[in-house]
């Protein structure tokens, strides 16, 4: 860690999504003085005021209160999507995983947490109107990501009662999209061999109209700017939900798209997401389809007065980035993050 002044900041997951830009937006931040990414593999970027440790959160190998000891803010982005085959494993990664950082940060003394929770934490509801914090966090059950997200709310709670001098923020943010993500969301959730030039509205014959499938987005960076502001509040606490306008459904899909909607019964499309995933054809699961097509949507209200926090960038132009990004299969210069069509 730098010895000047200034906040020392360390981020767990630091090379994934939300990882590159916050490590990014804070190596150009004033108040910084320095930045310690945790990731599993070492990358080749290396951006001012940054320097890297390879950690795996979920292993007892590395000592992660000596890589906290020091800091003024810890933010906890370490996440595993996958194997969805096998929830016993992202249950290590991301469940006890996040337990070590917890029981770490405390141990090591530092004044605040910044974790990353979801809007996939929130039980099922409404699509119609938007929920503020309050709204209760029990996920969907069924869906490894929902229950791993919710499980870690209900140890927050005991940890902010427990450690009740450690600041801790929970960031629930609704689907994060940016050009350079593209390529490792599209092996997330598309598989590694669906080909991105193929996500071309012209060679849509249709787009699937499924009812309930409403949800909101947001761009990577305009989250990172939420988690900067947390991270350089002294005041910040408690849950903030991060969501751009508008909300994205078939209608605004189809006229981005220039595609035609039909009507697609639920049953229909999760019937060929399952059986697409038992033949290990689709990383995402059926579960975590259930999962979407009941998620609220978010009022941001909190952030924005709190905070101080306002998107940039609307849903629309996040998901276009993130399209365009497909296409040309784009990435970072990050283990995850790395740019491929194909593969």
């Amino acid at each position: 860690m730098s010895s000047g002044t200034g906040r020392k900041v360390v981020v767990t997951g630091a090379t994934g999504n939300v990882g590159t830009s916050l490590v990014r937006i804070l190596s150009e931040e004033p108040e910084i003085a320095s930045v310690r990414g945790l990731a599993r593999r070492m990358p080749e970027w290396s951006p001012p005021k940054t320097e890297w440790s390879a950690v795996d959160v979920a292993s007892d190998q590395f000592d992660l209160v000596e890589e906290f000891a020091g800091a003024d803010a810890v933010v906890h982005l370490a996440w595993a999507f996958q194997p969805t085959h096998d929830p016993v494993a992202t249950w290590r990664t991301n469940v006890l995983g996040s337990l070590r950082v917890f029981d770490a940060v405390a141990e090591a003394g530092v004044p605040a947490l910044v974790h990353a929770s979801s809007v996939g934490a929130y039980s099922p509801g409404p699509k119609d109107r938007a929920v503020d914090e309050s709204w209760p966090t029990h996920g969907w059950p069924d869906a490894a990501y929902c229950r791993e997200k919710s499980y870690l709310e209900r140890v927050l709670d005991t940890f902010e009662r427990d450690h009740p001098g450690t600041r801790v923020v929970r960031m629930r943010p609704a689907f994060l999209f940016k050009r350079e993500s593209a390529s490792e969301q599209r092996r997330i959730f598309g598989g590694r061999f669906l080909p991105g030039p193929l996500a071309r509205p012209d060679l849509l014959p249709f787009l699937p109209d499924i009812p309930g499938l409403r949800v909101q987005a947001l761009h990577t960076d305009d989250a990172a700017q939420a988690y900067r502001l947390a991270v350089l509040s002294a005041e910040a606490r408690g849950a903030f939900n991060l969501a751009a306008e508008p909300a994205v459904d078939a209608d605004l899909l189809g006229e981005m798209l220039g595609t035609r909607r039909v009507r697609l019964p639920r049953t229909a499309a999760r019937s060929a997401i399952a059986a697409a995933w038992g033949l290990r054809l689709l990383p995402a699961s059926p579960h975590l389809f259930d999962a979407v097509l009941r998620l609220p949507l978010m009022d941001c209200t909190r952030a924005r007065v709190e905070l101080g926090w306002r998107p940039v960038h609307t849903a629309t132009q996040a998901v276009e980035e993130f399209l365009l990004g497909v296409r040309q299969g784009a990435g970072e210069e990050t283990e995850p993050m790395r740019g491929r069509k194909v593969g």
